[in-house]
């Protein structure tokens, strides 16, 4: 069964970290109600919504996919890459222990799930202030005898990996190529992003469907033309906390 793991946006979702935008108003009943559509458009791609209830005292709680790494065989966890998300990981192990046996890196490793990109048995990790090299080393030593390839990918122009990319399929890589180097994917198909929306890469996944936010018409478009089917949400006030559709929902296959 397709799963979908979401949490309510926190009432200090003002208070998030920010890396590369400047700080605006966040209207936390808008950003609520902009994520129960975004849920909506998760169950019309298929998916079963598991819905958190918010943690009032983690303002970036919300952004679930940071807090954990989900496999076919288990999920993966870690300290987090900003001192104030670290409590955001066992709230997320308690909720995928269900789903999956939980794997947990160690100190020094931090990682955040976003700088995570997944493509069949090839995952590509983000090397950036939240996810450090130590991470990569244990994720290899555990990924590795299941099967996995784990690759390092430098990123300095975006907070991270998966702000820069995204999975249209196993052999397809949405990318801004301003922000990361595309040769990383290999032979696969590499699909740039409109030149006006750099943001626009920002992107997931569900089933059978892309999810797009309504701030990407342009590459939208080129999914589109591409055969891709697309949906379209607006996450405009979750935007304004450096956040995308793909950092809003944990994704996975469950048999529970």
């Amino acid at each position: 069964m397709l799963t979908a793991i979401v949490r309510v946006p926190s009432r200090r979702l003002p208070e998030c970290e920010l890396s590369f935008l400047e700080r605006e108003p966040i209207d936390v009943a808008a950003a609520r109600a902009q994520h129960r559509a975004y849920q909506s458009a998760l169950r019309v791609a298929g998916a079963r919504v598991v819905e958190l209830p918010a943690l009032d005292d983690l303002p970036d709680a919300t952004f679930v996919e940071d807090a954990a790494i989900v496999l076919d065989e288990c999920a993966v966890l870690s300290p987090m890459g900003a001192m104030s998300r670290k409590a955001e990981s066992e709230a997320m192990a308690a909720a995928l222990a269900p789903h999956r046996r939980v794997e947990w890196l160690t100190a020094p490793a931090t990682l955040d799930g976003g700088d995570v990109l997944r493509l069949g048995r090839s995952i590509y990790v983000g090397q950036t202030p939240r996810t450090n090299a130590a991470a990569v080393a244990q994720l290899r030593a555990l990924a590795g005898p299941l099967g996995y390839t784990v690759t390092a990918v430098p990123v300095s122009r975006c907070l991270h990996l998966k702000s820069a990319c995204a999975r249209l399929d196993d052999a397809t890589v949405l990318v801004n190529p301003g922000w990361i180097e595309a040769s990383v994917f290999g032979a696969r198909r590499i699909v740039p992003v409109a030149s006006d929306e750099p943001w626009g890469a920002n992107v997931v996944r569900v089933g059978g469907t892309v999810i797009f936010p309504s701030s990407a018409p342009g590459t939208q478009q080129i999914a589109d033309g591409l055969g891709f089917v697309t949906a379209t949400v607006d996450v405009s006030e979750l935007q304004k906390a450096e956040a995308g559709v793909t950092c809003l929902s944990l994704v996975f296959d469950s048999k529970s």
